[in-house]
């Protein structure tokens, strides 16, 4: 019974000797660091590698990643300075530079990076009209970044990027701006339509006025060209009657001809006396 009970003994002592090295020795992995807190209270920073801590007193409270961080932060409505709705999401990768900051100086930095980038870029994009916010990614992404990285560094954070995932108009929006750029077309067209009938018209009264020019010179040229005529006649036949009763009577006979073509002639009167006829014209006795 003595030596079952010692060695119930020894065994209890073994086990309590391993629990107590393997509470005492840590390991960090390489991307890691370790936060123990001694009786309740920050005690130290384990880094990456074989760390010794004082089994029952120290405790690792936190295990920090140092690498990388990557944020998705959700998608949200924002309202532009000329109160358009669009949608915009962003992607922010930050890293954990001062872990005793990361854990005691705010309770989740995760979501509190997550909540400082959306209610910053609605600040941003709200001053913006919406042609300017939809085309102005990169300034955006460089004031977010901007804004948020004091903060960032309070809670033991540095913000290496913040990019701009996606920013679009809300459904709304787009079907209203769907609808004024068909309206824009159509109104376009229209003014299109306008300017070319104002066009035609101003073509169209242009030609009319050159051809009235025309015909009114032309008119012009014939008169002075019948009158250049007379004059020439008159010239040439001075005092005598006969040469004009002759051309009188041919121009007649000429003019007869063709009143006898007509197809609805029946019956051509003649003078019986044509140079008479031709004098009486002129009145001559």
């Amino acid at each position: 019974m003595d030596m079952s009970a010692g060695f119930v003994v020894v065994l209890a002592l073994l086990v309590f000797a391993a629990v107590t090295v393997a509470k005492g020795v840590r390991i960090v992995p390489q991307g890691e660091e370790w936060i123990v807190e001694r009786l309740g209270k920050y005690h130290g920073t384990l880094k990456p590698g074989l760390n010794l801590v004082i089994p029952y007193i120290d405790r690792v409270a936190y295990q920090m990643v140092t690498k990388d961080i990557i944020l998705d932060v959700q998608e949200q409505e924002v309202i532009t300075r000329d109160n358009a709705v669009i949608l915009t999401n962003a992607i922010a990768f930050v890293k954990v530079t001062d872990p005793v900051k990361a854990v005691y100086g705010v309770t989740d930095f995760s979501e509190a990076i997550r909540n400082l980038i959306m209610t910053t870029l609605r600040s941003i994009v709200g001053e913006m009209e919406l042609d300017e916010a939809l085309s102005s990614r990169d300034k955006i992404k460089a004031r977010l970044r901007e804004s948020i990285a004091d903060e960032a560094v309070d809670w033991g954070l540095t913000v290496k990027s913040v990019e701009i995932q996606d920013i679009k108009p809300s459904q709304s929006m787009q079907k209203a701006m769907e609808m004024q750029a068909a309206a824009e077309r159509e109104r376009k067209a229209v003014v299109t339509r306008a300017e070319g009938a104002k066009q035609s018209a101003i073509l169209e009264a242009e030609a009319r006025l050159e051809s009235a020019k025309r015909d009114a010179s032309a008119q012009v040229m014939m008169a002075e060209a019948s009158a250049e005529a007379i004059r020439r006649v008159s010239a040439a036949i001075g005092d005598q009657t006969g040469p004009i009763g002759f051309l009188l009577g041919e121009k007649y006979i000429a003019a007869l001809e063709r009143l006898g073509d007509k197809d609805n002639a029946k019956l051509v009167v003649l003078p019986a006396d044509l140079q008479q006829a031709v004098r009486g014209l002129f009145g001559a006795r």
